[in-house]
Order: C-alpha cells, then sequence, then structure tokens
C-alpha cells in the first residue's frame, strides 16, 4: 500500500467522520419543534430522521457536483496538494461543528464545510485558486448569498404561514387544534429530514469525489460513485440517530415557545425552501433555514423571541466561514510543512485529541433524550418555560 493510497484512506475516513458530525448537529433542524411540541418522542424522531436522511441522500448530486467543482479551481492544483487541501478543510469544518455543538448553537455544518476548504485552497494556492465568481455561479452566488437570503426567506413564510394558520383557526377547540396539528408535524418534520439528506450527506460526497480526482481514481467529470454515496448516506444518518440533544434544546425551548401550529409551520416552509435549494444545486445551510422559519413563527403568531439567543446564533453564522477557514488554513500549513503521511497523521492526532476535550468539556452538563425538553440549568440566560420530561434519561449524544 503506497503512502498516497494510505493519505486517501485517511481523508476518507475524516470526511465519513464530518459526515457523522453533520448528522447529530443538524438532527434539530427536522425534528426540535415535534420534540418540543410533544407531537414525537425524541427517540422516536431521531430514529425516523436517520432513516430519512438516509433515503435523500440517494435523490440527487446536484449539489454534490457544485461542491466537488465550485470551491477549488482543479485546473491549478491536483494530486497530493489537492488530497491536503481537502483533508484540511474537512478538519476544520469538524472542529467547528464539535465546538458549536458544545454551546449548543445551532451553526451551519455546511459552512464550516466551505469555510475550511476556502481557508486550506487560500493557504495553499492563494486568492486565485478559490472560485469566487463563475459562470456556473462559484463561492459568492451559490454559498454566501444564499446564506444571507435563505433565513430571511424561510421566516417571512413561516411567518405569514403562521398567521394565516391562526386566523383559519381562531374558535376551534384546542385540543383538536393541537391534536390535528401534532400529526401534521410528523409529515412537515419527515419532508424537512428527507430534505435535509438531499442537501447535506452531498456534501460529504463532493468532498470524497475531490479526494478522488486529486488521488487520480477518477476524472472530474465522472459520476458519482455508487460506495461513495451510500457511505455518506450511512454516516449521516448514524450521526442524525446520536440525537445532537444539546442543539435540539437550542432550537426547540430557547429562541421561541412553539406550539403544534409553528412547528407544521416552520417545517413545511423549511422543506419547501431546502427541496428548492437542492434542485437547483445550492449547497443551502438547513441550519439557518430552519432557524429562520422558527424565528418567522414567534412573529407570526405574537409570541415572545429572546433576541439574545438569536443573537448568539448571528454571531456564530457569521463566525462559522472565517473561523473554520482558519483552522483549515493552519491544518494545511502543519500537514504541508511537516509532509508526507506524518504531517496528515500530526493533524490527525490533533482532531482527535481536541474533539475528546471537547466531549470531556461536554459531560459538565449532560442533555439527553430525557431532559432536551427541561429548562436548561444556566442561571442567567432566557429560557423555556417548564414542559413535561418525555422519556427517560438516556446517554448524551
Amino acid at each position: 500500500m503506497t503512502v498516497e493510497l494510505l493519505i486517501l484512506l485517511v481523508v476518507i475516513v475524516t470526511a465519513l467522520a464530518f459526515d457523522f458530525t453533520n448528522g447529530f448537529h443538524d438532527t434539530a433542524n427536522a425534528m426540535a419543534t415535534s420534540i418540543a411540541t410533544g407531537a414525537l418522542r425524541p427517540r422516536v424522531a431521531v430514529a425516523l430522521s436517520a432513516v430519512l436522511n438516509l433515503i435523500g441522500a440517494f435523490l440527487s448530486v446536484a449539489v454534490a457536483a457544485t461542491v466537488a467543482e465550485g470551491i477549488v479551481r482543479l485546473d491549478d492544483v491536483s494530486g497530493h496538494a489537492l488530497l491536503i487541501i481537502v483533508y484540511a478543510g474537512l478538519v476544520g469544518g469538524i472542529l467547528w461543528n464539535l465546538l458549536t455543538w458544545l454551546f449548543g448553537l445551532p451553526s451551519s455544518s455546511s459552512h464550516a464545510l466551505f469555510g475550511g476548504l476556502i481557508g486550506a485552497t487560500l493557504a495553499s494556492l492563494g486568492w486565485s485558486g478559490v472560485i469566487w465568481f463563475s459562470d456556473d455561479g462559484g463561492v459568492v452566488s451559490k454559498i454566501i448569498l444564499p446564506a444571507l437570503l435563505a433565513p430571511i426567506v424561510a421566516g417571512l413564510v413561516s411567518m405569514i404561514g403562521t398567521w394565516s394558520v391562526y386566523r383559519i383557526t381562531r374558535g376551534s377547540a384546542a385540543d383538536k387544534v393541537t391534536t390535528g396539528f401534532r400529526w401534521g408535524q410528523v409529515g412537515s418534520a419527515s419532508l424537512v429530514s428527507l430534505a435535509h439528506g438531499t442537501n447535506d450527506a452531498q456534501k460529504t460526497m463532493g468532498v470524497i469525489f475531490l479526494a478522488l480526482v486529486a488521488y487520480g481514481e477518477i476524472s472530474p467529470d465522472a459520476t458519482m460513485p455508487l460506495w461513495v454515496m451510500a457511505s455518506c448516506a450511512f454516516a449521516i444518518a448514524a450521526g442524525t440517530y446520536l440525537g445532537g440533544w444539546r442543539i435540539i434544546r437550542t432550537l426547540g425551548k430557547k429562541l421561541v415557545d412553539i406550539d403544534s401550529p409553528q412547528g407544521l409551520a416552520a417545517e413545511s416552509s423549511s422543506a419547501a425552501i431546502i427541496l428548492t435549494s437542492a434542485h437547483f444545486g445550492l449547497p443551502l445551510s438547513t441550519t439557518q433555514t430552519v432557524t429562520g422559519a422558527i424565528l418567522g413563527t414567534g412573529l407570526g403568531k405574537g409570541a415572545e423571541v429572546r433576541w439574545g439567543v438569536m443573537g448568539r446564533m448571528a454571531v456564530a453564522w457569521m463566525l462559522t466561514l472565517p473561523a473554520a477557514g482558519i483552522v483549515g488554513a493552519v491544518c494545511w500549513a502543519l500537514a504541508h510543512y511537516i509532509g508526507g503521511l506524518a504531517g496528515v497523521l500530526v493533524v490527525f492526532a490533533l482532531l482527535i485529541a481536541l474533539a475528546i476535550v471537547i466531549y470531556r468539556r461536554s459531560l459538565r452538563d449532560k442533555v439527553s433524550s430525557g431532559n432536551v425538553n427541561d429548562p436548561p440549568a444556566a442561571p442567567a440566560s432566557p429560557v423555556a418555560q417548564d414542559s413535561p420530561v418525555v422519556e427517560s434519561t438516556r446517554e448524551e449524544a
């Protein structure tokens, strides 16, 4: 087995590890509102989401093509150099995902990955190595602009939907309305999970495709190998089933107090926007879309919106691309200047060490399927009102 093949295998394993973190980091996007309103029990919700993420990953490869061909100028780099760029970008994405999970912040896994790749590319090739603009779009039009527009559009759609729902059901029996909308939430949350699979799993497919191109296994215009699709689908599904309870608590309980009609409006508008973006090959942030939709439901109902929580999320969103980019650039520099397999393994060891530190820190404040709907124990930050515990405590995600 050659050194280059070993490096390729490490890159693929790291890519699947990112896909796994993407799964548990983004479970909240589909299921936070359904868990918060009691439409689904926590463990049932994450199991359903995992299955639908798995199915959704096979429905399209348009987003994967954008990631594989729309960030790095493949004419300027190839072989070992491209493998190191991909690898460093993945490490940047993973570390940002883990850090924001620790603080319960629903930041974008997609932008963490893109930021890592952009940072590593800038460190390696300079400004010209990144496709900022192109006839097909480039980073600005296919990543940055959708990031700015998605939460605004989702918020407006869900605000109008929520307002309409409460107007239509005004005067109806409260228990019948709640029961009906909870069933509706099961369907809409399932659609968000399916949409998430069509969008987010493909991003890792695109990264592995880049690595295979760098190794010379396939050409840039080749079709996506089935084994790449399957491995990414199973990795994101496994991560989804793990739960990501810290972020589920933030989206479901901290931002807005959510009732079933609001949950249905948020999930339906999010699913429509995410599926539309997947159709056009736009690697949209499902996190920002869903968060904008949940915020819109609070405005549409006239409920209290905890703007301090929203402000912390917005700061995390703004920091995602540059922070992951800095980590990606540093990891590229380590791997490049140490050189060869040794450089790759040093970065891999650093990744594992930091992941262990973050996990051990998370044990100080466990959030699990059993207490995800409880008000957080933190003393000062705004929290949601008490709600019943719906399932016995399980091990934290």
